[in-house]
């Protein structure tokens, strides 16, 4: 981090700086103290290039613009040209990013959450562009496909199958892009905030919708995806469409193995579930 025209650039929109904490490790982003207030101050780093600095900031103006849960862009300096590298800093949401319970309200909630997100209807745009699969920076079905990554049978039929099966028609909607539990801040027992938007864009509903189903398996077991649906259905006041196959897409965009034997034996249960309902 350029640290001195980084921190300048930042407390001509935010205040004098007091105290700069990182929120993951060294690298950023990082958590800023300013007048009396907490923001989050993020700039590329060896896992975080310029174009997703560019994606999030889209995403808050996008977020603000309709009331979303999410925090509130304050600055941006997308070229770096007074910052000295592309950043932005935004609100630091209170509450807490632990989402350990897994409890069927807390699944409902989150299914809920997320619905208000895509009630949006949105067109690709600078910044926001279609996403095919959650997380779309990685293609790990692509990686396993051509040789990069080691697979297994089930993974590889399932990849043949969705292949075969082709992407669902749908209305594009605006997306988080990596809907998982450490991505939603619960504040009073709800979700507060959606953070952590650097793969957002616009596609299908069920590119978040299966992948926080396929995290909740993951997490909490195999009866939580359901609660997550009904969460989500209810909010929406329509019908999921295509479950089976955005599941089978959300599986199959996961490392060949997990980091644990628990969490790859959840995510194939997960997977085999989806291709027995695919049509």
């Amino acid at each position: 981090m350029r640290e001195s025209q980084l921190l300048t650039w930042a407390a001509a929109a935010i205040g004098s700086v007091l105290e700069v904490h990182p929120l993951h490790d060294d690298q950023g982003p990082w958590r800023v103290t300013a007048a009396g207030a907490q923001y989050v101050l993020r700039a590329p780093t060896p896992r975080i290039e310029a174009p997703m600095i560019a994606t999030a900031a889209a995403a808050l103006q996008v977020a603000a613009q309709h009331h979303l849960p999410a925090p509130r862009l304050i600055a941006a300096d997308l070229s770096g040209s007074e910052a000295g590298v592309p950043a932005t800093v935004e609100t630091l949401v209170p509450g807490t990013s632990t989402w350990s319970a897994g409890t069927p309200e807390s699944l409902r909630a989150a299914g809920a959450a997320l619905a208000q997100l895509h009630s949006l209807e949105l067109d690709p745009q600078e910044h926001l562009p279609f996403r095919p699969r959650p997380i779309a920076v990685d293609d790990f079905a692509l990686d396993r496909r051509t040789g990069r990554m080691p697979t297994t049978p089930l993974l590889s039929q399932a990849d043949t199958l969705i292949t075969a099966h082709g992407r669902p028609v749908a209305t594009t909607v605006f997306l988080h892009g990596d809907v998982w539990p450490g991505n939603l801040v619960w504040t009073d027992n709800r979700v507060g905030a959606f953070i952590d938007w650097k793969t957002a864009g616009v596609g299908a509903p069920g590119v978040d919708l299966s992948e926080l189903r396929k995290q909740a398996a993951i997490s909490f077991g195999p009866e939580a995806p359901t609660h997550v649906l009904t969460g989500w259905q209810q909010a929406a006041d329509t019908p999921a469409h295509h479950v089976a196959y955005w599941d089978a897409v959300a599986a199959l965009n996961t490392p060949t193995t997990l980091y644990n034997p628990t969490a790859t034996t959840r995510r194939n249960n997960f997977l085999r579930q989806a291709l027995q309902q695919l049509p």
